[in-house]
């Protein structure tokens, strides 16, 4: 029987898997009118108090990401032409018509044109959706994408910063580890959960058990992408919390600057985790106690 916890998480697989997704130009426009902020250009239709509040909380979001991600740039870092640019269509089927997206999508970031698209009043958009697309942003301008970024540490990243799930994060890896079905790091770093479309297939797990055993799990591809991307977001999480931010910019930079994740944790964690096994055994260390 399938676990009905994981039905709470879908959600998360949902909101998460768009923030990768690269669309083509938009083939339906508006006629925006604008709103500028030092980091920010929100574009939008309809002259609403939703618009202003988009604005103040990018605002708001932008400060406290970077400071989490130990991110630190010249004054002139996304400000004047170098803002970046809030589409709000003025509802959902405008959103949709505008790049051919998903009817289940809600927002969305384009890397190549530094910018986030969503539509008025958005499901959730002013406390999740758009802090996590900025985090794709301001993580992907940060460490580029010539280096080896594991897909887990970019969506992890994103997820951790929508402040408000966390305290459902942490409820739900607690029972992941509880019940012994984590997916190794190892596994995490070769599987493309992109590409995992079939909800009701049977996927068949290696994993390191609590008793350091390794063991099979067999997971629904619904529990899979949610067991994905939960625990990315604990990852990120524990690197941060535990070990700091100024340490965890310092192991993007070395993913930025071409290194593997093992080289990236042996340089700026050499007396903790210097292999991926290592890094799994600390971290459950730290999910045994807290």
């Amino acid at each position: 029987m399938k676990d009905p916890y994981f039905k709470i998480t879908v959600f998360f697989s949902l909101l998460f898997a768009i923030g990768n997704v690269w669309w083509g130009p938009r083939s339906y426009a508006e006629s925006w009118k604008e709103a500028k902020g030092e980091h920010f250009i929100v574009y939008y239709v309809s002259d609403n108090d939703f618009v202003k509040k988009v604005l103040d909380k990018a605002e708001e979001y932008y400060g406290r990401i970077a400071s989490d991600l130990g991110y630190s740039r010249a004054s002139e870092f996304w400000t004047w032409d170098n803002r970046v640019k809030i589409y709000i269509y003025s509802d959902h089927e405008s959103f949709v018509r505008s790049g051919g997206h998903p009817d289940w999508s809600h927002g969305l970031a384009d890397y190549t044109q530094k910018a986030i698209f969503s539509y008025a009043f958005s499901r959730d958009f002013l406390e999740a959706i758009l802090p996590h697309e900025m985090t794709h942003l301001i993580f992907r301008d940060f460490v580029g994408f010539k280096g080896e970024v594991p897909l887990w540490l970019d969506e992890g990243v994103a997820q951790w910063e929508e402040v408000q799930k966390r305290a459902l994060i942490r409820a739900l890896i607690k029972k992941l580890f509880t019940n012994d079905t984590l997916l190794s790091i190892s596994d995490m770093m070769r599987l493309d959960i992109r590409k995992v479309n079939q909800m009701d297939k049977i996927f068949i797990r290696s994993i390191l058990t609590k008793n350091g055993e390794r063991a099979n799990l067999a997971l629904s591809g619904e529990a899979l992408v949610n067991t994905y991307y939960i625990q990315s977001a604990s990852l990120v999480g524990f690197l941060i919390e535990k070990y700091g931010s100024l340490d965890f910019a310092q192991f993007c930079r070395q993913l930025r600057d071409g290194n593997s994740l093992t080289d990236a944790l042996a340089s700026v964690f050499p007396t903790q985790m210097r292999t991926l096994d290592e890094f799994e055994l600390r971290w459950k260390e730290y999910l045994s106690s807290n």
